[in-house]
């Protein structure tokens, strides 16, 4: 037992992932609303529309928390059912606003922490309309302000705020591949709009600025009174490099770190971009201007740790296209002798890895001061899992593995290597919608049936995970 007493385990959701409702007590569209209606995006033709009805079922989801023991829950706001037009002069729908109020104080009843992220990829469309979004230097970090002040003002019983999950994932998947909510591209068969290597570094930045501001009102007007803690989450894999011998790989697989994870902590623990992004990325990378640098140094309570998996990194040319953004290299998932880096899963990019877990939570440790760090997801899908019958689903032993190797690792990165790790939140408490890739993919601990009016079915691994902590968690 090395995890400390008052360690969180728990599950983890997103808004649009999981609650249906889409026009329902007044929200309007999300980007991904707007998204989902584009023919090809989506696996499928697939949407969040119903998802796992999670709106409607919140009395369902705290039952199944309570069944298989859970101590917390993470999920995020739904900013378009909170302000539907998502402007700070536009009206906050109370309706939208008393639905969360009413689950956090559900939540506690219940025994359960509650950790709340304001903005998990679901902007409302609206914002993209008026003025281009997350792409706006000036507007969305003031538009992101009011609403986390809306949100703080309203839920002082939630003590542990995120402010936006996995920017990488807003800059890159959405203004460079393409592939994300709203699309932009310079691939010109995807999307009419957008510059691939411009758009990703911009929106990275401005989602920075936002994140410092919403903490600045959160510590300035909020945290005095109700002691919570506020912090982003990135994600991030680990690194090997392909050729451990080549010095070249080992500089690659650092520098694929510092694109992914330092491009966003860099500036929030030390107010700099990483070097290796600067020198690669020229004028293309913002600078912060004084105000901008002062809001987001020292903007983090805590680490949000997202991480799945691992990947073997090789050097490029030295002549990057101007669209790349992992910083001059390619990954694979064997290395020079051929080994594998971990067995397949249904997503073509994760391979199960726990050494690189344990690798990775070291790495951000030293990097960065050793901050408590939370692990706000983590989790696997399995091969093939979508086209098996109902009762072999339930039988996850593959995820029950991964969780199992996973927290070990984490636990000797506390034991053995010092490091502050405080929670950890499974993804996912059950099924729901894989963004582009619709329903074809299980992350869930929980079977959501599609078919039979989204009934809910823990799995195994359900219920391995407090029989798991519990013998990993030191007792008071």
């Amino acid at each position: 037992m090395s995890l400390r007493p008052d360690f969180l385990w728990g599950f983890a959701t997103a808004s649009y992932q999981i609650e249906g409702a889409i026009d329902q007590d007044g929200r309007a569209p999300s980007i991904w609303d707007t998204f989902c209606a584009i023919p090809g995006k989506i696996a499928h033709g697939a949407s969040g529309e119903v998802a796992c009805d999670s709106y409607n079922r919140t009395a369902e989801d705290i039952a199944l928390l309570k069944e298989v023991g859970a101590q917390a829950y993470r999920f995020s706001l739904s900013w378009s059912r909170i302000i539907p037009l998502g402007g700070r002069n536009d009206p906050v729908n109370q309706a939208g606003l008393d639905h969360y109020v009413k689950f956090v104080d559900d939540l506690l009843d219940a025994g359960i922490t509650p950790m709340i992220t304001l903005y998990h990829w679901d902007l409302p469309d609206e914002l993209d309309k008026r003025y281009g979004g997350l792409l706006n230097r000036e507007e969305f970090p003031l538009d992101f302000e009011n609403y986390a002040r809306v949100v703080f003002k309203a839920i002082p019983k939630c003590k542990y705020w995120i402010t936006f999950n996995e920017p990488f994932c807003s800059s890159v998947l959405a203004y460079s591949f393409g592939q994300f909510a709203p699309g932009h591209t310079s691939d010109r068969t995807k999307s009419p709009v957008g510059d691939s290597s411009r758009e990703p570094w911009i929106v990275g930045h401005n989602l920075l600025v936002a994140h410092g501001r919403a903490v600045k009102v959160y510590r300035d007007e909020f945290k005095p009174t109700d002691k919570g803690v506020i912090g982003i989450t990135l994600n991030g894999d680990a690194t090997y490099p392909w050729d451990p011998e080549d010095p070249r790989d080992v500089e690659a697989a650092e520098r694929k770190i510092e694109f992914s994870i330092a491009w966003f902590a860099d500036p929030v623990y030390f107010g700099k971009y990483p070097d290796s992004m600067r020198k690669q990325l020229g004028d293309r990378l913002p600078e912060f201007t004084a105000e901008e640098a002062a809001l987001v140094k020292g903007s983090n309570d805590f680490y949000g740790m997202n991480h799945y998996t691992a990947d073997y990194v090789k050097h490029g040319d030295g002549n990057p296209p101007p669209e790349d953004h992992a910083g001059d290299l390619t990954t694979s998932k064997t290395n020079k002798a051929g080994e594998s880096i971990g067995p397949e899963t249904q997503s073509f990019w994760l391979n199960p890895n726990p050494q690189g877990f344990r690798n990775l939570i070291n790495w951000l440790s030293k990097r960065y001061g050793y901050p408590p760090i939370y692990v706000t997801e983590n989790g696997t899908s399995i091969k093939g899992e979508n086209d098996l019958t109902r009762e072999q689903i339930l039988e996850d032993d593959f995820r029950v593995k991964y969780f199992h190797d996973y927290a070990h690792a984490l636990a000797a990165a506390v034991a053995e290597d010092g490091c502050d790790v405080r929670g950890y939140m499974g993804w996912s408490l059950m099924d729901n919608f894989e963004w582009a890739e619709g329903y074809e993919t299980r992350f869930g601990c929980t079977y959501v049936d599609y078919e039979d009016n989204q009934k809910r079915y823990p799995k195994k691994s359900a219920y391995a995970m407090k029989p798991l902590f519990d013998s990993l968690i030191k007792k008071e």
